[in-house]
Order: C-alpha cells, then structure tokens, then sequence
C-alpha cells in the first residue's frame, strides 16, 4: 500500500510541533494537549481531557469518527525524560534532520508514533469514512511510574461503546510485543543517630544499616540469577533488581543520621513480587529491631514509589492478531521486552491489548535520540490499513 507523500509531510510537521513541547515529566504537558485539541478538531473530532487533581497535568481522549461498538484506541504517553547532564549535538527539543534521522527527545519514545496517528486520524476523518472511531489516548506521567493512564483507562471503560483493541505505540521497530515485565519502585529511608566516627558506640550509622538492607536484595538478586527459567523469553531471563540512587552521610568523619537509597525489580506475570521481597522486609523488620533498642527514634522504611503490572495472556490474542495484520508481522511467536509500559494497565481492565510502534527502544532516553524516517513511513503504512479496516 503506497502512502502519499503529502501524508508523510503532514506526521513529520505535527512530530516537529510535538517535540518543541518540553514535556519532561516534572513539566506540565498541557500546552501539548492544546496543541492537540486544536488540530484534531479540525477535522471534526471530539476531545476529552482527564486531569490531575492539580490540574497541573492531563490525559486526553481524541475520537475521530462515530461513536459506535468496534473502535480502535491507539496509546502513547506524552512525558518524556530529561536530558539534564547528557551531550547533545542539536537541540534535544527541536526536530532536527542529519541525513535519514530525526533527532529529538520523544523522536523514539514515543511521539512518532503520536504524530501518525494524529495524521491518519484527521485525514481519514475529514474524508468522512469511518464508520468506526479511532480514538487517540494521550496520558502524562507514564515515565516516573504510569500514574496517568488508569484515570483515563477508566474513563474509556466507562464511557466509550465496546472497544476492540487497545494498541501501545511504544518503540518496537514496528514490529508486535505481547509480553513485558511488570515493575515496583522502591524509596528505602533509613534514619540513624548521629555521634564523631571515633565514637561509634555513641551512633548508629543510616550507612551502614543501609549497606546490610541493599546487600540483602543482591542476595535476592543473585538467587533470581540461580533459578533462572530457560524456557522465558525475557532477556533477561530472569526477574531483575536494580539499585538505582543511594544518598547519605553529611561528613566523613560523622556517623550518617540519614541515608535513602531506592530500586526498581522488574518480574515476569507469574511471578509474584511481594513474594521475592519478602526476605528483604524480612530483613528491615530484624533492621528495626535491633535499632530501636539503642536508639528509639531511628529505624528504615519503605514506601513503594510505583508499581506497573506486567503484561502478556491469551486475552491479548485479538489485538496482537490484528497489530501483526497492519504491520505486516509475520512473526509466530509472542515477543517479549523487558522494559514497562501501560499495556498492563489496559489488560488489567479487560482491553485486548498489543504494543507496536516506531523507533527503538535502544535509542530511547539516550543523548541525540533519533528516529530513521523510514519508521515514520512504516507506522503511516500501519495506520492507513487501520483507517481502512475501520471504514469497513
């Protein structure tokens, strides 16, 4: 199937406005939604916002088209990650063009995709043929944790006529994923008691208490390493954990009053992640114990920052079947990824759900994330036999 020309200019001049928003997560994206309620409702569709409870931030369901059983959502999140600290040869928050890469933040992750399927949405229904909706769910926050999505998710499921696939734009090279690892976000806060680092017994340390909790969970890291199934198709294999910040201590000559460190495990559906960690909190009770007794007002805690359900199951199979159709994905097999999206999120609520969209994750939260343009004429090609099939 050919792709006009005109259609290819039209999603890299809506993926040049997208990228000019700086939607790092700590940011507001609601210029961006304005932005997109604004274009779509030139060809006549209708916009839903779903705020925050600041109303700092939003999600956003577009519908081009009727309101009728059988549409189509397409997913993407609007946050992107910073680029604080990384070497940037072009202005991270300007398309830029070096022979057949786009260069930007979002290019991969994931507003390419967003930029298509606000294209394909308009054209299709400004001709007026669809006889089923698009519908187009933009959500904020899916980077620090996918706090947006559920709002929004519920709103699909309460107010929109039966849906018949849910499809995550994340980047796969265009090609399908049914399977990703869940994920939990932890915040450990451990408080000591300050003393001169020659009187020891006079203090606790948060430092080292910290350093005995976080060698616990690489013990648990290393037994998930030993029972690795061979048979998963994760690479990793296994379920991971990973400690990603540590901060404590004022002085090196001063028992540590506080240190906070915190780690993500990423876990496969079957996989119960209470029950991984449960030698950790385990050991934190033993923790808490035993600091108590010399210093009532010190002790470790744990506050759980986020947590995305992993995604995959045989109630995905619709979705997956008819992403493999428009793609062209003559792949047998499920593929899996290791990184989260809100997939789960979808499943979880009783949305068939698949995940295919432009780019590569690889390039994805790097410095100079790019996007080859022939992506962008994949994921055109992709949602011209969307539009299609639902005219029919």
């Amino acid at each position: 199937m050919e792709i006009a020309a005109g259609e290819i200019v039209q999603a890299l001049a809506i993926l040049e406005k997208l990228i000019s928003f700086d939607t790092t997560s700590r940011n507001s994206n609601i210029e961006l939604l304005a932005y997109v309620e604004e274009f779509t409702a030139a060809s006549g569709a209708t916009c839903r916002r779903v705020s925050n409870v600041e109303g700092t931030k939003a999600n956003l369901l577009v519908r081009f088209g009727p309101e009728q059983e059988g549409g189509i959502v397409l997913s993407g999140h609007t946050d992107v990650v910073p680029v604080d600290g990384q070497q940037w040869t072009s202005d991270p928050f300007e398309l830029t063009c070096r022979g057949d890469r786009l260069y930007g933040r979002g290019t991969s992750d994931m507003k390419s995709f967003i930029a298509c399927a606000m294209a394909a949405g308009s054209i299709a229904a400004s001709i007026g043929d669809l006889t089923r909706p698009l519908y187009l769910a933009l959500t904020y926050d899916e980077e620090v944790g996918c706090f947006g999505a559920p709002d929004l998710i519920d709103v699909i499921k309460r107010e929109c006529a039966r849906i018949k696939a849910v499809i995550v734009g994340e980047p796969t090279g265009m090609k399908v994923v049914g399977l990703h690892k869940g994920l939990v976000y932890y915040r450990v806060i451990v408080t000591g008691h300050e003393a001169h680092s020659s009187l020891t017994h006079l203090g606790l340390s948060a430092n080292a208490i910290a350093v005995r909790l976080m060698s616990r969970l690489l013990e648990i890291g290393d037994e998930l390493v030993r029972n690795t199934d061979a048979t998963s198709p994760f690479e990793p294999k296994h379920a991971t954990i990973t400690i990603g910040r540590i901060f404590g201590g004022t002085a090196p000559n001063i028992l540590a009053g506080r240190c906070e460190f915190q780690f993500d495990l990423r876990y496969r559906r079957e996989e119960d992640p209470d029950a991984i960690l449960r030698p950790f909190f385990r050991e934190m009770d033993c923790v808490n114990q035993e600091m108590s007794e010399r210093f009532p007002r010190s002790g470790a805690q744990a506050v759980r920052l986020a947590a995305v359900p992993a995604f995959g199951g045989s109630n995905n199979l619709d979705a997956i079947e008819l992403a493999r159709a428009l793609s062209k994905d003559t792949a047998d097999e499920i593929r899996a990824v290791a990184f989260g999206s809100e997939a789960g999120q979808f499943q979880d609520r009783a949305f068939a759900t698949a995940i295919c969209g432009p780019g590569s994750i690889e390039q994805a939260h790097q410095p100079d994330e790019f996007i080859e343009r022939a992506q962008i004429v994949l994921c055109m090609d992709f949602m011209s036999r969307l539009t299609r099939v639902l005219t029919q």
